[in-house]
């Protein structure tokens, strides 16, 4: 775990390094964000993904009143601990219509079919992105997630790497966009996928490719609409460990004979003895080996700009509602729904009551509690 000096969420959320935004200032008084999080990942990663991007929210929402609400695609199969987890906390995506949600973060789901079209939970996702781009202010579509929307919204396909893209790849900024304010001409991004979508096609579908890398490719892209559209192949949300985790248990499946060939060590990652270490590993026969230790390096070099990356797009979504006038088409807050008589918010519907972490003091939403890193997709 990262000291609370080095870890971006705990320095934000202490005020020791505050995102200071003018959109902050502009947001109408006494009334703060509501940000979705429509989480698909499987049951082993449930609760990782919405502590890493809570964590994220929080970090970036220094100055901004930000509350989370949580909802998951009922044809998304859950084992026993899935369903546990999201039951009375996470809502299912019919229910976003009426949460009065400012923006909608989207996450990506661990594939079963060849085409992301022949996936079972394909005609939800896809009501669900035309209902964000039109119903907020925006949406942010992580990896998976992307590649579906890229594909409903313009029919473009991803394409299938030779291999796992896995790693911290150098992406350079190369436009300007309120998304990148304050931050470098380059950043430290973890990539971790097995498809891609090619960045040389996406401008001529009336996107925008923001920041690249020569390994990685199109990493950050966003189209412009009623709802500003954001698009993230890469993972700016993981933890420290995500990456080491991902590569281990890679090994084991190798090791279980679940995929045919060794897993590449995830590039520019590791720390250089423990690169050399797990490359001396690789070298040693395949299946029915022992698994290494693979610990993470000491400090995870892309949190502190991907807090600043989420401090901008909750500036964005700030700026945006207090520049507006409410609109007829607006849900009422859940907050503000009517009650039935001697009802609780609670009673009434279980995953209205906010998650929590938030419902935190002036200005701040309230960082989760440390959860046990679930094993990533």
């Amino acid at each position: 775990m990262l000291s609370p000096d080095q870890d971006p969420a705990a320095r934000y959320a202490a005020g020791r390094d505050p995102c200071g935004r003018e959109a902050a200032a502009r947001a109408r008084p006494g009334e703060g964000l509501t940000i979705g999080l429509l989480n698909n990942m499987p049951d082993a990663a449930l609760a990782a993904t919405e502590r890493q991007f809570a964590r994220l929210v929080v970090a970036g929402g220094a100055g901004l009143p930000v509350t989370m609400r949580l909802f998951h695609l009922p044809e998304i199969e859950r084992g026993p601990a899935g369903r546990d987890h999201l039951r009375g906390r996470s809502a299912p995506a019919a229910a976003m219509a009426r949460a009065g949600l400012d923006a909608l973060i989207v996450t990506g789901c661990e594939p079963r079919a060849a085409c992301l079209r022949d996936e079972p939970y394909w005609p939800s996702l896809t009501e669900a992105i035309d209902w964000a781009r039109t119903a907020t202010r925006s949406v942010l579509f992580s990896c998976l997630a992307a590649h579906a929307a890229v594909l409903h919204l313009d029919g473009l396909p991803r394409r299938r790497l030779p291999a796992k893209r896995s790693g911290v790849f150098a992406c350079r900024a190369v436009a300007a966009h309120p998304l990148l304010a304050g931050l470098g001409p380059d950043l430290a991004v973890p990539h971790s996928r097995y498809n891609d979508l090619p960045a040389e096609a996406l401008p001529g579908l009336g996107y925008e490719v923001l920041t690249r890398s020569e390994e990685a490719g199109a990493d950050l892209f966003v189209k412009p609409g009623p709802s500003l559209l954001v698009f993230l192949q890469g993972h700016p949300e993981y933890d420290r460990d995500s990456l080491a985790r991902e590569y281990r248990r890679d090994l084991g499946r190798f090791r279980d004979g679940a995929r045919p060939d060794r897993p590449d060590l995830p590039a520019h990652y590791f720390d250089p003895d423990v690169a050399a270490s797990l490359a001396a590993c690789a070298r040693r026969p395949g299946p029915g080996a022992g698994l290494p230790d693979c610990p993470a390096p000491a400090y995870a070099a892309w949190q502190d700009d991907a807090a600043r990356l989420f401090g901008n797009w909750l500036g964005i979504v700030a700026a945006s509602r207090a520049a507006e006038a409410p609109r007829a088409t607006d849900a009422p807050r859940a907050a503000e729904a009517p009650r039935t008589a001697g009802a609780t918010r609670a009673e009434e519907a279980p995953w209205a009551a906010e998650a929590p972490w938030a419902a935190g003091g002036p200005g701040l939403a309230r960082a989760p509690r440390p959860l046990d890193h679930a094993a990533a997709p």
